[in-house]
């Protein structure tokens, strides 16, 4: 399937204009979209603007609450509680990873966490916003359930990434995986561009094995109750599945047990007027509290290098550490643009006539008759 190249200044007006266009203010818009950008231009494109559909739903239907404001309902000098009353996840965590931010530097570490939100993108990007002013952080959601646990064919669990980052020189390290395999949104991209799953990624309906993305995609969008993503580790404890599971479980505490919200089995799916109930949890450590933050950093900084120049196995395959590849992406992205595959484009363009847009001035006259559209809701 083709794609078609952008600038990083044209992506981002149109979707700072539709986000405008859907109800939030500039600055809101503005932050939504800074979010989505940034996956796009570290390489993650399954967390995009390839989900600007899923959003576009979301709103339509009354699960993301445009309006909504997040509230403390709970708070201690080192931990807060939030009710993000089922408004847009990037707005309601970016709110609670500044509140994290500044309770860490006050007493040197804090604990947010977050109920009643949506999806709110790349875990990695809250990270990043603590490890660009010197601090350690790391960042967890649950999600709608996905995840076919060890030994079951009926997903309880979500994808529920965990992501970290601390300061060190030349990269940061920065981490964030989902505890699944792979994401949902790498299913929804394998899908657009007609590629098969690799094996052990996924089950369908009965418990197998399945390389077709659309049919695990429909698993889970018609609500079939069986099917789903696998855990790291893949299908059998041999291989770690336990592994996968129990990091699934270690958002689910971090998140809806702590929040007091709803576990993964119980997120509402695709119901009209209300949200996804979606949790987070930000955690923002000030390694002052340990000693001198250049001596850790420095120290780090020592460690990843170490690894980037150990002996490889493959003189012409390089070792990374996490986050490096990510900025070697960022920059690249930036000089010479985006490609995004037809069929977001198609989406794109849709967003454009829902929203009164002149999708020629946003995206170009663009040929997207190979598309693959999708519908993402439920048949009804």
């Amino acid at each position: 399937m083709s794609t078609i190249r952008y600038s990083c200044e044209q992506l981002e007006r149109f979707c700072c204009d539709a986000f405008e266009k859907f109800g939030f203010t500039k600055e809101q818009a503005a932050q939504i979209t800074d979010v989505l950008l940034l996956a796009d231009m570290y390489g993650i494109t399954s967390h995009g603007t390839h989900r600007l559909v899923r959003y576009r739903n979301s709103i339509k239907r009354g699960s993301v609450h445009v309006d909504a404001k997040p509230e403390v309902v709970f708070e201690t000098p080192i931990s807060a509680v939030i009710d993000g009353h089922h408004g847009m996840g990037q707005l309601t965590s970016i709110f609670a990873m500044n509140m994290a931010i500044e309770k860490a530097k006050k007493v040197g570490m804090s604990f947010v966490t977050v109920r009643n939100s949506n999806h709110f993108g790349i875990a990695g990007y809250y990270t990043k916003m603590a490890c660009d002013q010197g601090l350690m952080a790391i960042a967890s959601t649950n999600t709608e359930s996905l995840m076919v646990h060890t030994n079951s064919k009926q997903p309880l669990l979500g994808t529920n990434p965990i992501a970290m980052a601390m300061p060190a020189e030349p990269y940061p390290f920065w981490f964030d995986a989902a505890t699944t395999v792979v994401s949902r949104g790498k299913l929804e991209v394998c899908n657009k561009i007609g590629k098969p799953l690799e094996e052990e990624w996924a089950v369908d309906e009965n418990g197998a094995v399945c390389t077709d993305a659309a049919r695990v995609l429909n698993c889970f969008i018609n609500e079939v109750g069986t099917g789903g993503i696998l855990p790291v580790g893949g299908s059998t404890e041999e291989m770690g599945s336990h592994k996968g599971y129990g990091f699934a479980m270690m958002a689910e505490l971090l998140t809806a047990i702590t929040s007091g919200g709803l576990t993964s089995n119980h997120h509402r799916k695709r119901v009209e007027g209300q949200g996804s109930g979606t949790c987070h949890a930000f955690i923002v450590i000030d390694p002052a509290i340990f000693g001198d933050p250049q001596e850790m950093k420095d120290h780090l900084s020592t460690l990843l290098r170490e690894l980037r120049e150990a002996q490889r196995a493959n003189p012409d395959v390089p070792i990374y550490t996490h986050g490096e590849k990510e900025i070697l992406s960022y920059e690249d992205k930036k000089k010479n643009g985006l490609e995004l595959n037809v069929t977001t484009v198609a989406e794109m363009v849709e967003i454009c006539n829902l929203l009164g847009m002149d999708s020629v001035e946003y995206l170009g006259d663009v040929d997207v008759s190979e598309a693959k559209l999708f519908s993402y809701e439920k048949k009804k």
